[in-house]
């Protein structure tokens, strides 16, 4: 089946046009560019910055930084908005925990931001070596946060602790998309299992008073209606989130869910203001924000909102 039959009537498909002047990025390199770049290679670690084809990526290792990707580069499920293809995945690596942690004390990363593929053939979906990444780089880098981009485990509650138990600064599940694009573009997930996650950690953090931030980010421009946002972001609201991202869906190729229309920046103002008055603490919006995109600040800024201000 092709992706394009996944598509619910609903979405009008429209042919590819060329990228508005908003999403195009200059091309960055550089020294620190290329010293990142070398230090994951030699670790032989993956990175969701160009096994997802970010357009910040450029940006994000010229400064030094980067988002890790355990587990592999090949994923358990099939979405089709995402460039990390699905298929058969190998063995955990148990040394990757050590070599992730190792690169980040020698990258000096102030905050480290680590995902996964979704390992849905794994007992525990992949959270105990979540959990050991997590525990490693407070031990080689003390003082730096820590922000965990996790899958849904299947709704497994006691996955999700494993993770919340190894006490990283943020926990981000990304709801991706309205609910009733889930079966074109989220096929083997599902919109209400996502919303337990962030229920589910808040709840926890609540009952122990640890400071704590919830995140979740979701793609425009894939078919959805500004009613359909609006309705999400009330829902993240109750479910306890603080942290929103929200940025242009771009097609990684021809085989993926198609580009509908490309958001013009104002809307993502207006999202963006909108998500506050609803009552979300930080909402990153913009055409290029990514799910990891100022991380480090929005985790810094609602922990010390006084000492963010000052710097």
């Amino acid at each position: 089946m092709k992706n394009n039959d996944l598509i619910p009537e609903l979405v009008p498909v429209v042919p590819s046009r060329r990228k508005p002047e908003w999403l195009r990025m200059k091309r960055r390199g550089g020294d620190e560019f290329n010293e990142v770049r070398r230090l994951l290679h030699s670790a032989e670690l993956n990175t969701v910055c160009e096994s997802a084809n970010c357009p910040n990526r450029a940006e994000c290792f010229s400064s030094g930084t980067a988002t890790f990707l355990l587990m592999g580069d090949v994923c358990t499920r099939h979405c089709t908005f995402c460039n990390i293809p699905g298929g058969k995945v190998l063995a955990l690596d148990p040394d990757e925990p050590r070599r992730v942690a190792e690169t980040v004390a020698a990258l000096e990363l102030k905050f480290a931001v680590v995902t996964s593929v979704n390992r849905d053939d794994l007992k525990d979906g992949g959270a105990g070596h979540f959990a050991s990444t997590i525990r490693h780089i407070q031990r080689l880098n003390p003082g730096g946060g820590i922000e965990v981009l996790v899958p849904d485990f299947m709704g497994s509650p006691l996955d999700l602790e494993t993770i919340l138990d190894a006490r990283p600064d943020v926990l981000n599940h990304n709801l991706e998309t309205v609910p009733r694009l889930y079966r074109a573009m989220r096929p083997q997930a599902n919109y209400l299992r996502s919303l337990q996650v962030l229920r589910r950690t808040r709840q926890w953090i609540d009952a122990r008073g640890w400071d704590m931030k919830v995140k979740t980010g979701i793609m425009l421009g894939v078919g959805e209606k500004r009613e359909e946002v609006i309705d999400l972001m009330r829902d993240a609201v109750a479910h306890g989130t603080q942290i929103l991202t929200i940025g242009q869906y771009l097609q990684p190729t021809k085989q993926h869910h198609p580009v509908i229309r490309y958001v013009e920046p104002p809307e993502f103002d207006e999202f963006g203001d909108i998500g506050r008055e609803l009552g979300i603490d930080w909402v990153e919006s913009g055409p290029l924000v990514r799910s990891s995109y100022h991380a480090k600040e929005q985790s810094e800024t609602l922990s010390h909102p006084v000492k963010a201000a000052k710097e």
